[in-house]
């Protein structure tokens, strides 16, 4: 339908536009990778006994139909039907566990529904006519119908279900590289954007802190690879990267074929009824580009547009139906951008979102920010401190710092380095080698470039010398430049004079430990030897006091 409409226009542009959608190869994945459900039918239904009761009989042809009321209003007469105010649910098609207090003689007083009423560990779908929900995730789980009072929604639901019965597949959205993920490291919790990003809960952390997605719940919105700072996780239908390629030979391609003046309109491809429509009143110059939702790409992509040549970058989004967190991680995205914008001198619209409401007031940008720029490399940070450094370089302003909003990954970190002992704790848990050792001497250098402002230095710090210092540093030399934290001499050992470890760090570890009984006579000694001298020292005088050995 997209294609065939914009085969009607046939001026300058809009035939450019035209051989540029249609001669560049889409956004897809030939094979993408794919999660498995199973449903035998099994139903569920949550409500008021006097709502669910009646409805047993509208899904006969389920495999079987088990009630589960919230209030009781007579004494149950359906051997179908059970009674609880207190349950919990989890799971998603064809493996939903319901736990909950029934009144069933010799069943522990919380207990697992579909064993008590099935046999099987777990129910296939979920109809839930409770006013709240007994699931409260904005984007409910497949297979769980959240109906409420909604009569005419329960009228489709009782229609479609006799066909969620078999086997089903979805793509797995996103892929997961747990080595570069900021959460947590060493026991000390870090980044946590995706898990405050994610509206359909897939994404928790177990009990070793670690990140983990379930691909069953993933509805593939894609706020998480967009929250992501480090591209731990990234979007896989298609990733961000290839969105990006894709703008910049759509692009190139739409200027070979002499179209001008080019505006990109991101949408999801739930709203591409809405963009045809759109189209008869917008100028031919505004290029659709469909993704499989709007929030799978942010900041970085949208700035990649302008570097390679767009005037402007619509967001297309439909306030009807979007989740809130997915307004909010697009709302946060949005800020950042504009703030980049504004913070140069440049308009905030040139990053905007677009209501269909408003097309027939759509003016454009005649002159775009940037000359049409080669293909950007590099992950998706880099791309967009290239597009940055080239704004900069020709801004109406160039302010020196600029505050960003919470939990934004970009900023600097303070250290007291009078009080900093260079344990090297901080460098043991930063996840992007911000912090990181001189190497061949004691000192501590810091890129705020590679800062996402994760915390975890802050946190690990055992003098408490560490603060993140959240803010965006425009001097690119500047942020780029391994800068010095703190540096001082080396400890050298008393015996053999190598350098082992920081002055400050043997000072305070003999002041510490000069009274404890374990470090008394030659004992103390030891903690200014390199290790081998403290090694060889243990065992030289094990012939003539062999509990010499047990202190250190």
């Amino acid at each position: 339908m997209l294609k065939s409409t914009l085969e009607a226009f046939s001026d300058n542009n809009g035939q450019a536009r035209f051989a540029a959608i249609t001669g560049t190869v889409e956004l897809a994945n030939l094979i993408p990778p794919t999660v498995i459900y199973e449903s035998r039918g099994d139903l569920l239904i949550v409500g008021s006994q006097e709502t669910i009761t009646p409805l047993a009989a509208q899904f006969a042809e389920l495999h079987s139909v088990t009630l589960l009321a919230t209030e009781k209003t007579s004494e149950a007469t359906e051997e179908n039907l059970y009674f609880s105010d207190e349950i919990h649910v989890k799971g998603y098609l064809g493996a939903f566990e319901v736990t909950c207090r029934v009144s069933v003689a010799g069943l522990e007083p919380t207990t697992n529904l579909a064993k008590i009423a099935l046999g099987r560990d777990s129910f296939d779908l979920i109809v839930d006519l409770t006013e709240n929900g007994v699931m409260s995730y904005e984007i409910p789980a497949p297979g769980y119908y959240a109906i409420g009072a909604r009569k005419d929604k329960l009228a489709r639901v009782i229609e479609e279900l006799p066909d969620m019965l078999g086997t089903f597949d979805k793509p797995k959205y996103f892929r997961f590289n747990p080595d570069l993920c900021a959460h947590a490291s060493r026991g000390v919790e870090g980044c946590d954007r995706c898990l405050d990003a994610c509206p359909a809960g897939a994404i928790s952390a177990n009990a070793d802190q670690e990140i983990e997605i379930n691909p069953y719940l993933c509805q593939g919105v894609g706020t998480c690879a967009t929250a992501c700072p480090t591209e731990a996780i990234t979007y896989a239908l298609p990733d961000a990267d290839d969105t990006q390629h894709f703008v910049h030979r759509l692009l190139t391609r739409y200027a070979n074929e002499g179209g001008v003046k080019p505006t990109l309109l991101f949408y999801g491809n739930r709203d591409e009824a809405n963009v045809v429509n759109a189209l008869a009143h917008l100028p031919t110059s505004v290029i659709p580009v469909a993704l499989e939702e709007l929030a799978t790409v942010g900041v970085d992509t949208w700035f990649s547009a302008l570097f390679y040549g767009a005037h402007q970058v619509l967001l297309a989004t439909n306030t009807a139906y979007i989740p809130a967190t997915i307004d909010r991680v697009l709302s946060d995205e949005l800020t950042t951008a504009q703030m980049f914008l504004t913070e140069m001198g440049y308009e905030a619209d040139r990053v905007c979102l677009f209501n269909f409401a408003d097309v027939e007031n759509y003016v454009p940008f005649t002159e775009a920010l940037l000359p049409a720029g080669e293909q950007l490399s590099g992950n998706k940070r880099q791309k967009l401190f290239t597009t940055l450094e080239a704004l900069y370089a020709q801004a109406p302003t160039k302010p020196e710092r600029s505050t960003v909003i919470e939990k934004a990954p970009y900023g600097s970190i303070s250290c007291q380095a009078d009080d900093c002992t260079l344990c090297m704790g901080c460098v043991a848990v930063c996840p992007t080698r911000a912090l990181h050792a001189i190497g061949d001497r004691p000192g501590l250098l810091f890129i705020e470039e590679d800062c996402i402002q994760c915390g975890m230095c802050q946190k690990a710090c055992p003098e408490n010398v560490i603060t993140v210092e959240p803010g965006f540093n425009w001097d690119w030399q500047a942020r780029k430049e391994a800068k010095l934290v703190h540096e001082e001499p080396a400890a050298c050992c008393i015996n053999c004079g190598k350098p082992f470890a920081p002055e400050s760090m043997v000072k305070m570890l003999i002041e510490k430990l000069q009274g404890h009984s374990h470090f008394q006579g030659d004992a103390i000694r030891r903690l200014s030897m390199c290790e081998d001298c403290r090694v060889r020292d243990i065992f030289s005088k094990f012939e003539d006091d062999p509990e010499d050995q047990i202190r250190v």
